[in-house]
């Protein structure tokens, strides 16, 4: 029998056969993939500058937008046609008179004081003049001896007058007593001047009222030395008297307005003092002359003060009626620009190709309470003023609007 092999006797198999050679990459495949990380490569950069550019850009518009101001701003309106201007007014008494003596001595004694109402004629004070009163006697016996020298000098020249026509007496002794009359005569009157010049000092030992008036202020008492004099010398003032049946109100309107001012227009005034009350006065004259320093036309006003509820020394507010030919606007004091070597000015913004920029435009003002100022010219309807302007704004210059815009500016008049 043939006899089957051993299994023991073969050589054993290998649990792994051994793998075959890589096959070698070739040229073509190697450069595309180069270029596949290159491109890699490129997309990242790429995206790298978009971003740095895009930053940069969001970082000068940003810039840009926080350079530009945020301003406030209020449309104007048009003015009414027919305006109320306010001014402030200065009341006085219609008369103001210090009360002076025109003799020396003491003051005997004083009839009225502040306050006291009085009429014309009414007796106030008295003064003592002894000096004076021994003056006066004197002064009538001078004319008593003036007229009695007179007299007699009359006698003996109608006598010798008489006698010449026969020839008893000569004509140079007639001569010489015509002549000593003469000169008697105006002795006389001489002396009569004298004596009515003290009786009238005499009289002003009284002192009278001059008009219907109230007293106002008293600066002396009894006892005190009063020296004569007016209010341009080293007189004493015995009383200050004013009349206040009827006061005068000053007032200055600018020139713009100063065409409309009428004599005998009927103007309405208002005092603090009565709220919610207003007062009428008459326009009684006018300067006729424009102040060159304050641009202003002086005016006065009477007013009607019987009931005594106005005094003298206050400040009232008049309102005038006044047409305007052009609009005008009112805006806050604070949207005003000053600039040295310019006109005031008003900032405006206004739309552009580039966006919101301010303008600045040159305004003439009218009336200036403090808080608001009349705008008269340089201003247009629906011009929007910005409130409150930083003081480095330039014409033209880019600036930011608030979203929320504050109220129109008030029209007309102050």
């Amino acid at each position: 029998m043939a006899q089957e092999p051993n299994p023991k006797s073969q050589p054993a198999a290998t649990h792994h056969e051994t793998a075959p050679e890589s096959a070698p990459i070739s040229p073509r495949r190697a450069l595309f993939g180069v270029g596949i990380v290159l491109i890699v490569l490129l997309v990242i950069a790429a995206i790298g500058v978009l971003r740095r550019f895009h930053a940069n850009d969001v970082l000068a518009a940003r810039t840009n937008s926080l350079a530009a101001p945020t301003v406030s701003v209020a449309p104007a309106t048009s003015g009414e046609p027919v305006e109320t201007l306010v001014l402030p007014g200065n009341v006085t008494a219609l008369t103001d008179s210090p009360i002076y003596a025109r003799t020396d001595g003491y003051l005997d004694r004083w009839y009225f004081d502040i306050g006291s109402k009085v009429k014309k004629g009414q007796l106030l004070a008295v003064i003592s003049t002894p000096e004076l009163d021994r003056q006066v006697s004197q002064a009538e016996s001078d004319l008593a001896t003036a007229q009695a020298t007179a007299t007699n000098a009359r006698t003996q020249a109608d006598r010798y007058s008489g006698l010449v026509k026969s020839d008893a007496v000569s004509q140079q002794d007639t001569d010489t007593f015509v002549n000593q009359a003469a000169a008697t005569a105006s002795t006389v009157k001489s002396a009569e001047a004298n004596l009515q010049r003290l009786r009238e000092m005499q009289s002003f030992e009284k002192v009278y009222a001059p008009f219907d008036g109230v007293v106002t202020a008293r600066e002396v008492d009894t006892g005190q030395l009063i020296s004569s004099g007016s209010g341009q010398s080293a007189g004493t003032e015995l009383f200050h008297m004013q009349a206040l049946q009827t006061l005068r109100v000053y007032t200055n309107v600018p020139q713009l307005f100063s065409q409309n001012i009428k004599r005998g227009a009927k103007v309405e005034l208002t005092f603090p003092e009565y709220p919610g009350k207003t007062f009428q006065g008459t326009l009684v004259r006018t300067a006729n002359a424009i102040d060159p320093v304050s641009r202003t036309l002086l005016v006065e006003l009477d007013v009607d003060n019987r009931s005594g509820q106005l005094m003298p020394g206050a400040l009232a507010q008049v309102h005038f009626k006044t047409t305007s030919a052009t609009p005008t606007f009112n805006v806050p004091a604070s949207a005003l620009i000053f600039r040295r070597d310019a006109e005031i000015q008003l900032a405006v913004v206004i739309d552009s190709s580039d966006g919101t920029v301010a303008h600045l435009i040159s305004v003439g003002i009218g009336e200036d309470d403090g808080a608001t100022v009349q705008i008269v010219s340089g201003l247009n309807p629906n011009d929007r003023v910005i409130q409150d302007p930083p003081d480095s704004l330039i014409d033209g210059e880019k600036v930011t609007v608030e979203s929320s815009q504050s109220s129109a500016f008030g029209a007309g008049g102050l």
